[in-house]
């Protein structure tokens, strides 16, 4: 046990919540050249408070700052789509709308020997179960509603909420009012409407084949998950099959005038928005139960999260794509959905109040004024939002708005509640929706596969002719990881201000208590180990030591914990200095819920951690005892994490070394295969956009390198398997080795014990590459 002072269990472990009173600044002296530090409670507390306050704030001013993106040439309709076009390839980019679509001449009518094709009847049209495809192995499933006499005058999809089956939407099953089954109402006026199943969220324990559930997730995050590592998305994934349709409509119509709309409620107002915004073939589209202020979007449920959204794209924003088309917006409150913390990500999304709804829609008739329409018509006169809410969902009279502004008879929607006849059953909804999540999986699976060659092609700019080339070309991907992977936020760091206070007086060492300013509300704190009998002005490497998931900096100083070993205080012991942060991955959904208001500014949690670091740096090469050049990075499990992440961007660290966490990243994050993936857990906050495509380990290390790099393994470690371990560190090696000629700056140490720091291949390691000779 440490000898420390008195008061060590009050101020140390900042974890007793006693008053100041307890921490005398005589008894816990500074440290030279700092101020006193006083603060008291749980510091990594306030940390991870004062970060959420600084996130909601970026998340407010958003939205002045989204001008930035945008360069509207307001001359013509046709002058100004083409000057959105940038921002279209982004939003169809940051929804994973990037493979190319399956042409296909018409739906498959889903018929077999025991059950027809058409399976319902509505005044003067039929109903049909179809399929078609979308991309890769997906199709779409769903219902056609076809008129039975006359001329088809417009073309709908018609997208149900994620919660509502197309059954349901058009009468044949039970749970939708009759004034809400717009599929049918528009089918009744003349239209051919499509009716889409959308992935719900039904919520099932989720395991590998023959195992016990794990955590409880919703259908909808289970498809996320892996797809957001991938670059995709199940909102892209359902826009494809929405826009599939549109494809279809368009082939049907060939050189013919034809008019395109897609209508939404809820998940499909939203689909139906994005739609719209995305493919300009769509004339019209009607948004009921979703138009309104993002800025809470990190309360929506998990598989709403789309990485970097509020840096250019709010409702308005999306809105204002659809310049000189026709948009109608429906205000009813569309779905509130509470989903619980039971190992997938919790949500409690309200509805917008009336006030939200009228700022928006008053922020996209901004955006619009002085674009005029070829009759000289302001274009916003193609937009009708109504800010009253009406009994009843997308009812007659938003359907009669919508086609007054597309030019079809208002008069053809009927006000009449008309029911529709069964002519056969319908198709089973719980094993459709089976097949659609399974569709989805594999197709993330089969991504999973291609992306390392993807990721081969991604680094086809890096220059392996010679160390010098490859220093100089690597500098490229360090900015495509800062700004597209990581996130960084452009602005300067605080004046540091130092405070410190003595917490430990060990033989060989002291150790204080620092915290430092980064940026307003967010700060960085940590505890510093200073051998004793330092020389004045003598140089000293330093081991930066890192904690994990739910730790402290005391963990890796004190308390023998299981998996840290006290091995910042150990590496004192040797004659290092250490420095163990305080990182923010710490009080379960708080920290988690940072990582969702940080992800729709385009950014992490590595987004406050990278300048926290660059700040703890800084202050380091300042210390008079420090060698600038040579301070290390070591850290376990998240960490280590860190270790892959932190190094990359924090260039002044010389070396990295990644402890019981080093793995084929992508494969942990997207597989639904393997028992180790993060898929089957409650980290619901780790999974990282477009991975799959850019960084995996190996690719983060090409960062480190030509600093030295090492893995510290365990067999037993359950974070991964050896083979996968071993397969992403040959990677590693080759570069080093066989590319590079610096063999020996990269290594890997495996060890017989599980998830922990063994401290024998590493401390050497340390000593050999920090030139600091062994005790």
């Amino acid at each position: 046990m440490c000898r420390c002072y008195r008061a060590f269990v009050f101020v140390a472990l900042s974890l007793a919540f006693l008053p100041s009173n307890h921490i005398a600044a005589d008894d816990h002296p500074p440290l030279a050249g700092t101020q006193p530090l006083t603060a008291t409670g749980d510091i990594a507390s306030q940390m991870v408070d004062g970060v959420d306050r600084f996130l909601l704030r970026k998340l407010e001013e958003s939205v002045a700052k989204r001008a930035d993106h945008w360069n509207r040439d307001m001359t013509s309709p046709a002058a100004y789509m083409e000057s959105i076009e940038p921002n279209r390839q982004r939003l169809a980019h940051i929804l994973g709308v990037r493979d190319d679509r399956i042409a296909f001449a018409g739906p498959q009518l889903l018929a077999s020997t025991e059950q027809p094709a058409l399976i319902g009847q509505g005044r003067g049209f039929r109903i049909f179960a179809i399929r078609w495809p979308s991309i890769g192995q997906l199709h779409g499933e769903g219902l056609l509603l076809v008129p039975e006499t006359g001329k088809v005058i417009a073309d709908i999809v018609a997208v149900p909420d994620a919660d509502q089956s197309p059954e349901q939407l058009v009468g044949l099953a039970p749970g939708i009012p009759a004034a809400s089954q717009y599929p049918r109402r528009l089918a009744e006026s003349g239209c051919r409407v499509i009716v889409p199943t959308v992935i719900n969220r039904e919520m099932q324990r989720r395991a590998p084949p023959g195992q016990n559930g794990r955590a409880n997730l919703t259908h909808r995050e289970y498809i996320y998950r892996a797809a957001f590592e991938l670059g995709r998305h199940v909102i892209g994934y359902e826009l494809q099959k929405t826009l599939a349709c549109v494809d279809w409509f368009a082939g049907q119509a060939g050189d013919q005038p034809a008019t395109i709309g897609v209508v939404g409620y809820g998940e499909g107002g939203m689909l139906a928005l994005y739609a719209g915004a995305l493919d300009q073939r769509i004339d019209g589209v009607c948004v009921s139960g979703y138009f309104g202020s993002r800025q809470s979007c990190w309360n929506e449920p998990l598989d709403r999260n789309v990485f970097g959204l509020l840096e250019q794209f709010g409702d308005a924003e999306v809105g204002s794509m659809l310049a000189s088309r026709v948009l109608v917006v429906d205000s009813t409150a569309g779905p509130e959905i509470s989903l619980p913390s039971q190992g997938g990500g919790p949500a409690d999304m309200k509805w917008h109040t009336t006030a939200a709804i009228r700022s928006e829609r008053q922020r996209l008739f901004d955006m619009v004024e002085g674009l005029t329409l070829e009759s000289g018509a302001p274009a916003a006169g193609k937009f009708a939002i109504n800010v009253d809410a009406a009994a009843a969902f997308c009812d007659a009279r938003i359907l009669q708005t919508f086609f007054e502004l597309l030019g079809l008879p208002p008069e053809a929607i009927s006000n009449a509640d008309h029911p529709v006849e069964a002519r056969a059953p319908a198709p089973d909804p719980a094993a459709r929706m089976t097949r659609q999540v399974a569709e989805m999986d594999d197709h993330n699976q089969q991504l999973l596969h291609e992306s390392p060659f993807v990721r081969r092609e991604f680094l086809q700019e890096l220059d392996l002719s010679s160390l010098e080339a490859y220093t100089e070309s690597v500098e490229a991907y360090r900015d495509i990881f800062r700004h597209e992977v990581i996130g960084h936020f452009d602005q300067p760091l605080m004046p540091a201000e130092p405070r410190s206070r003595r917490i430990f007086d060990e033989k060989a060492w002291a150790g204080y208590e620092v915290m430092l300013n980064v940026f307003p509300d967010v700060f960085a704190y940590g505890i510093l180990c200073l051998p004793k009998g330092l020389k004045p002005n003598e140089k000293r490497p330093v081991v930066v030591c890192q904690h994990g998931l739910e730790g402290r900096p005391l963990d890796v100083v004190t308390g023998n914990h299981r998996a840290y070993h006290d091995f910042a205080a150990k590496l004192a012991q040797r004659g290092f200095i250490t420095f163990a942060p305080q990182n923010i991955y710490i009080f379960r959904d708080r920290f988690r819920t940072l990582q969702r208001k940080a992800n729709p500014l385009k950014k992490t949690l590595f987004s406050i951690m990278v300048p926290q670091h660059q700040q703890i740096v800084n202050w380091l090469k300042s210390h008079p005892n420090v060698d600038p050049d040579r301070i290390a990075f070591y850290g376990l499990s998240y960490g280590g994490k860190s270790a892959m992440r932190i190094p990359p961007l924090v260039t002044d660290y010389c070396l990295s070394i990644c402890s019981a966490d080093f793995n084929e990243w992508v494969l942990k994050n997207a597989s639904t295969r393997e028992n180790f993936s993060y898929i089957w857990t409650g980290e619901y906050e780790i999974f990282e956009w477009d991975l799959g495509s850019t960084f995996n380990y190996f690719e983060m290390a090409a960062l480190i390198c030509p600093r030295p790099f090492m893995v510290e393994r365990g067999h037993f470690d359950g974070v991964g398997e050896d083979q996968w371990v071993a397969h992403e560190f040959a990677k590693v090696r080759h570069l080093y080795q066989a590319r590079l000629g610096i063999g020996d700056r990269a290594e890997i140490e495996w060890f017989v014990g599980p998830h922990t720091i063994n401290g024998k291949g590493t401390f050497n390691f340390l000593h050999q590459h920090l030139d600091w000779p062994q005790p």
